[in-house]
């Protein structure tokens, strides 16, 4: 029986082919068969594609690297190698990455002054701000004795005046969780502040002492009997190196059984070394040092008083009101942020010295790319003085408002505050409102001349803070702490800013209907919560205030009146 064959409708008959010749079997042979066969000459197209693609397919494991070469390639697209050829890409740069705020200004300026919608918004700024009640201090200092002490605890504190105040709120609650002696805090002179300013220059070391005396013991100085020990050498007591944000448990569980033993121990440095997460009674430690037992140095105070005094007699028209700012942009600020601003080559010239002076070689290290636009749009560069006028006038706030400018020296002054000045002409400074003999004592003493701004923004109606730190973060916790628990404080979204202030042909009314809800956004959150791992010296309630409701205060208030 034969096999069935499709192709028998040929009319042929099909018969079984022979076999191969053993000598087509030869890959030698078969591939000269083939090259005879396969038609006609390839192109030298065909050629170039054909030779590499034989190349790798009789080299099938160059495949092994193939994901080697695909990581390398895509981190030289990415930037993390350096290529000494970079191409160059063009591309549209959005609204918010580089600094136009001169432009926005130029084109609404004239509509700006002539805008008479509005009254004068500093006399009606925190009008619905008290709605459910008010907060009132609740920081009683204890009426107990103190049992015998476990021993000595010295510190450090570092940084600037409100790091420095941080480390003695929280030098306060570990000596007193301890149950021992603090020794009144020394300040390590930082390179950058150069201030060698020592604790009773700058604080009421007599009141601080006083204050707390019921509630955690203060010497000034380590007892002869102890130092003898020493060889009255401090260097020689234990110091603990406490890592940051350490819990309560970890003092009692390591601290205290060597404090036990030695009778003295040394923390150095001792700034954030304690979490905000602690007991209600470590907590109110924390409240009384800061908000009661802290007061500044009698001259400190009396000048800050004075200035105080003045700037409200300046703006008795509005009812003794009056605005501070304080205003991040001086030179090293502006330097550090990368932010790029409109002073051309000269100005990148300028900052990239300012940077290699103050950080050598932390901007310049190889790898590190910066991105001045993705800076801006992220809210993270320095408002300019003309920025920050601006956004007041938008939110309401006229030229004859009473402004204080808490700051150091700023970058570029006769240009940067020329705008300012314009839109507010009545805006005063440290240096203006006192005497050159009032100042003298602490002109070279970057701390107090702090402290007296610190004092001058606390009893202001409106605070505006423009570029965050621990300035501004203590105030704003303390003028909750003074103002039923309300900060009055405007803090902008600077990314909002960034894109608003990108958009030179936005237009007056459009702005500014803009800047009024980000300020009344400031009145809404001036009243918080602190939320667990909040600083307690931004948000004092309900750690260190307590709630009252509106006619609770009311009757408080005409009872203390009688």
């Amino acid at each position: 029986m034969h096999a069935y064959n499709r192709l028998s409708s040929t009319g042929r008959s099909s018969s079984s082919s022979p076999p191969a010749s053993p000598i087509c079997r030869s890959p030698r042979y078969r591939n000269r068969a083939f090259k005879s066969s396969r038609g006609p000459p390839r192109t030298l197209t065909q050629r170039l594609f054909q030779t590499p693609l034989s190349f790798f397919l009789k080299r099938q494991g160059i495949f092994l690297f193939a994901p080697l070469l695909y990581i390398a390639g895509m981190l030289f697209y990415m930037g993390t190698l350096s290529l000494d050829v970079v191409p160059f890409a063009r591309h549209r740069l959005g609204p918010g990455s580089v600094y136009r705020s001169p432009d926005l200004y130029a084109w609404v300026r004239d509509e700006m002054d002539s805008d008479n919608s509005s009254s004068d918004a500093i006399l009606t700024i925190w009008e619905n701000s008290y709605e459910g009640g008010v907060w009132r201090p609740c920081t009683n200092q204890s009426s107990k004795g103190l049992p015998e002490s476990n021993g000595y605890i010295l510190v450090e504190a570092n940084g600037g005046l409100n790091q420095q105040r941080t480390s003695i709120c929280n030098a306060v609650a570990v000596a007193g969780y301890l149950n021992a002696t603090l020794v009144i805090p020394t300040f390590r002179f930082h390179s950058i502040w150069k201030d060698p300013s020592k604790f009773d220059e700058i604080y009421d070391e007599e009141f601080f002492i006083k204050t707390l005396e019921n509630d955690v013991r203060v010497v000034r100085t380590v007892p002869i009997h102890i130092m003898e020990r020493f060889d009255h050498n401090l260097t020689n007591v234990y110091n603990f190196k406490i890592r940051a944000w350490s819990s309560i448990q970890y003092y009692s569980a390591k601290v205290l059984p060597k404090l036990l033993e030695e009778k003295i121990i040394r923390i150095f440095p001792f700034a954030n070394r304690l979490s905000f997460d602690v007991p209600p009674a470590v907590q109110r430690l924390r409240c009384l040092a800061n908000y009661q037992a802290l007061r500044f140095s009698d001259p400190i105070l009396a000048l800050g008083e004075t200035l105080v005094a003045r700037m409200k007699e300046h703006s008795a028209n509005n009812g003794g009101k009056y605005i501070s700012i304080h205003l991040r942009f001086e030179e090293d600020m502006v330097a550090f942020s990368c932010c790029v601003y409109d002073g051309g080559e000269q100005e990148k010239i300028y900052m990239d010295a300012a940077r290699e002076r103050g950080w050598r070689g932390k901007f310049t290290r190889r790898g590190r790319v910066i991105r001045p636009e993705a800076i801006r749009l992220n809210g993270k560069c320095p408002l300019t003085p003309l920025e920050v006028g601006m956004m007041l006038r938008g939110m309401g706030f006229n030229r004859n408002t009473f402004i204080y400018l808490a700051s150091g020296r700023i970058y570029d002054a006769e240009r940067h505050m020329a705008p300012l000045l314009e839109m507010f002409p009545l805006l005063q400074t440290k240096d203006s409102l006192a005497s050159e003999e009032e100042l003298a004592p602490f002109q070279n003493y970057s701390s107090r001349m702090a402290a007296i701004d610190y004092t001058v923004c606390l009893h202001s109606e409106v605070f505006v803070t423009t570029q965050g730190g621990n300035f501004p973060q203590f105030l704003l916790g303390h003028r909750r702490y003074l103002y039923g628990g309300h900060s009055r404080t405007i803090r902008p979204d600077k990314r909002r800013l960034a894109f608003l202030f990108g958009s030179p042909s936005i237009g007056w009314k459009s702005f500014k209907h803009h800047m009024l809800n980000m300020r009344a956004h400031s009145e809404f959150k001036g009243i918080e919560i602190r939320r667990f791992n909040d600083s307690i010296y931004s948000f004092p309630c309900p750690d260190c205030m307590c709630k009252v409701n509106k006619m609770e205060d009311l009757r408080s208030s005409l009872s203390s009146a009688k």
